[in-house]
């Protein structure tokens, strides 16, 4: 993830960038509508209200942290640490519920872990210098190795139902999962944020460049260092959400969820290098990545297979722009190359 400078100025490149994100979203949304009317036709029972409900359950850890996720690509940055640090702090809410600590006690405690997490990942980026990339790399490694430390190879169940029965049930008379009805107020204050707020033009102007943006008086190490924090709080949280809904405490749940989360968000046409995208876009990538999951699921697809299509995703989220960039560079070349017709002789 780089945080260099780019050559053209924030305004043009806004400008430029506008008509190609409106397109890029609605294409997501229109292969959105194409995958679930696909599915409905193909399956019979991919349109019904249980798997509609499942589905949109087994989406709730990816939609929770694809919403801090987005800010911090915005900003030019990335967290890969992400699903470590759920699964860590599901090893400590199987560790402490085994020893006998209320569930009231271990959710602030877990929710403090994942802070600190973000924390660490923070203060390495802003305070010491090192890429968001190389530290969330060896901190992944670092969180998920202290999980097992934690809790070993063993699982711990038996939750109390009250807390599982939140984390899989509906809100009565629809088909929305109370995770995911978190989600979407969430998401409506990320949006608020992002796109109607100074905060929000503060990360667009980090991410596209990063030094004038510093000049502009704007707070870019505090603004990266509450962005990671906020990652690291809600994959704590998403950590909870796993545990209950799986009803188990694993050391290696969510492994390799973050690679979903960045597809997600780069489909949604968050730009790899920051300063473009926006919300809607991603929340759209989220619910297609999900109803193909759950299309493959349906029809026996292993997750071998799942998690190639997933890799095939991501390869196409980050290719296809950088593939649009270069082919309009290419017509600009050729129209600034056109010989200019000469006047007519008086």
């Amino acid at each position: 993830m780089t945080t260099d400078t780019k050559s053209a100025p924030r305004g043009q490149s806004r400008g430029l960038s506008l008509g190609r994100l409106l397109r890029w979203e609605t294409a997501v949304t229109a292969l959105l509508v194409i995958v679930f009317a696909g599915g409905a036709g193909f399956s019979p029972d991919f349109a019904n209200t249980d798997n509609l409900s499942f589905a949109l359950g087994d989406l709730s850890e990816i939609a929770l942290i694809a919403l801090p996720m987005t800010l911090l690509v915005v900003c030019g940055q990335v967290d890969l640490s992400v699903a470590s640090v759920l699964g860590l702090c599901s090893a400590l809410t199987g560790k402490m519920w085994d020893n006998g600590m209320a569930i009231e006690t271990i959710i602030p405690i877990v929710l403090v872990v994942g802070v600190v997490c973000g924390l660490v990942n923070g203060l390495l980026v802003t305070r010491v210098g090192l890429p968001s990339l190389a530290v969330t790399i060896g901190t992944m490694t670092l969180y998920r190795g202290l999980a097992y430390v934690v809790l070993g190879t063993g699982a711990i169940s038996e939750f109390p139902t009250q807390y599982t029965n939140m984390a899989t049930e509906s809100i009565p008379g629809t088909p929305i999962p109370y995770p995911i009805a978190l989600f979407a107020v969430l998401a409506v204050a990320t949006a608020v944020v992002l796109h109607a707020t100074g905060v929000g033009r503060s990360l667009f102007a980090i991410g596209s460049q990063e030094d004038a943006a510093y000049f502009a008086g704007i707070r870019v190490k505090r603004l990266k260092l509450i962005l990671f924090v906020v990652s690291g709080l809600v994959a704590g949280f998403a950590g909870i959400v796993y545990t209950l809904r799986y009803g188990s405490a694993r050391a290696d749940n969510g492994l390799g969820l973050e690679l979903t989360v960045i597809a997600a968000v780069l489909l949604g046409g968050i730009d790899f290098d920051g300063g473009k995208g926006t919300l809607g876009g991603v929340i759209a990538a989220v619910l297609l990545i999900g109803l193909l999951r759950n299309l493959l699921m349906l029809n026996d697809v292993s997750t071998e297979v799942q998690s190639i299509v997933t890799g095939l995703l991501l390869i196409i989220s980050v290719l296809t722009p950088r593939l649009i960039a270069v082919v309009r560079e290419a017509q600009g070349r050729r129209r600034g190359a056109r010989p200019a017709v000469p006047a007519a002789a008086p």
